[in-house]
């Protein structure tokens, strides 16, 4: 049941003998929160009066502002199928208010919603399909997580060569329990990494859908005796963890990005989609790549894109244009990463795009060769420029896109900013394992 009422709210946890209801919500890091309570306090959550302290919460409130309350999304209750069938544990994700009944404009569901309400206004419907990868790596003696794994398998593996495929399995399963299409999963090129694709939808439910997601296999993955991850680059050596989006506008039921008489299947729409991503995506990159170690991902070599190009025929520039696409047709941003805020991550998407569209912002030529074999000269001569290397880099380059900052708005962009900031001066203080390999006996 897509759209649920009180009344269906109400009337699922009795009969499916509800008794924990999780009300879930996001912080602006993309960690997923929750308060926990009884079937006894259901009318009170429903009535929007669960309230919280939002100054324990990275990157809300301080502590003279800090009541916040919990406004359940009734369309997104769903039950735990992990959990015990007497005494069910269900889930609903929240909105955040002030006490006076406003939104919270520190909340990333609800940037998310600005922008879709922006797309709205210009008669369209935002759909995205993210493709994401992650990592299920063995645990100690303590249950503690390692970077260790004992298999070898590789692209498309299966057992007895790939060790999570159970895991794999049940992690599908609990998914489909929840209400996720899964559309395919498989194991992915390193060792112990493996991808789920789950079907595309509304921008919304797409990011309530990762959240979702990610619980879900952290949960089944611990089930199993392994620790997953969504960490872009948790080993040296081998690929990272991406989350690959698939983006496309429709209007009156119609994907707007098709254009069977052009060459490459796209609508100009979709050109100037591209070109707006493109205008901003060095300002996007510390949202869609948020983490010190997300640039160690976006490195040659591993399949992750370096360079701020676009293509039809190869998968080394930043957004490609799957072949035979008809009706399918939809642009792949393919730099963000499994450890990003997805509902940041799709607001400034969705808002490069826009403003690609409203003002005719034309991308550059395709490249269709490989961008990682061409010199450096040969990337000057085509215009070609790098996503920035590390995360103050990106920073830098967010605070001085303004377009992207109004897209955050105020509180979220001064506060997001100050934490990454810190983030990157703690990393910068750290003597690494690498630091002593490579000096202690040198110098």
């Amino acid at each position: 049941m897509k759209n649920k009422t009180r009344d269906d709210v109400l009337r699922l946890v009795m009969e499916e003998d509800v008794e924990f209801i999780r009300l879930q919500f996001t912080d602006m890091l993309g960690q997923l929160k929750n308060i926990a309570i009884t079937a006894n306090q259901l009318d009170k959550a429903l009535d929007n009066q669960c309230m919280f302290d939002g100054s324990a919460i990275d990157g809300f409130v301080g502590i003279e502002e800090s009541d916040m309350f919990l406004y359940p999304d009734f369309s997104t209750l769903e039950i735990f199928p992990w959990r015990p069938q007497q005494g069910k544990v269900a889930r609903m994700i929240c909105d955040i208010y002030r006490p006076d009944g406003t939104p919270f404009d520190g909340d990333p569901r609800l940037v998310l919603k600005r922008a879709i309400r922006d797309a709205e206004e210009m008669g369209y419907t935002f759909e995205v399909g993210p493709e994401c990868e992650f990592f299920l790596f063995d645990t100690d003696e303590n249950a503690l997580p390692t970077t260790m794994t004992r298999e070898q398998a590789g692209y498309f593996d299966m057992g007895p060569l790939d060790y999570g495929e159970n895991a794999r399995r049940d992690i599908v399963m609990a998914l489909e329990d929840m209400g996720l299409i899964i559309e395919a999963s498989h194991h992915e090129i390193a060792p112990a990494q493996h991808e789920i694709d789950f079907r595309y939808d509304e921008a919304l439910k797409t990011a309530d859908n990762i959240m979702t997601f990610k619980l879900a296999v952290r949960t089944i993955a611990k089930r199993h005796g392994l620790h997953a991850t969504f960490m872009p680059k948790p080993k040296f050596g081998v690929n990272g963890s991406g989350m690959h989006i698939n983006m496309s506008l429709h209007r009156d039921g119609k994907n707007i990005f098709e254009d069977q008489n052009d060459p490459n299947g796209l609508s100009q729409e979709a050109y100037y989609f591209i070109g707006g991503i493109m205008k901003h995506i060095k300002g996007m990159a510390a949202i869609t790549n948020q983490l010190v170690n997300s640039y160690k991902r976006l490195v040659p070599g591993y399949a992750a894109p370096v360079y701020i190009a676009w293509s039809t025929a190869n998968r080394s520039p930043l957004i490609r244009i799957p072949a035979n696409q008809g009706d399918n047709a939809r642009i792949e941003l393919r730099s963000p990463d499994s450890a990003a805020n997805p509902y940041l991550t799709l607001a400034v998407c969705l808002k490069a795009g826009l403003d690609g569209i409203l003002n005719k912002i034309e991308p550059p030529e395709c490249v269709n060769c490989n961008i990682y074999t061409m010199t450096d000269e040969e990337r000057k001569a085509l215009k070609i420029e790098n996503l920035p290397g590390t995360l103050i880099d990106a920073v830098d380059e967010l605070k001085k896109d303004s377009f992207i900052l109004e897209v955050l708005g105020k509180h979220v962009a001064e506060r997001y900013i100050a934490q990454k900031e810190k983030e990157w001066q703690q990393y910068r203080a750290q003597v690494t394992a690498w630091e002593l390999e490579e000096y202690l006996y040198r110098y």
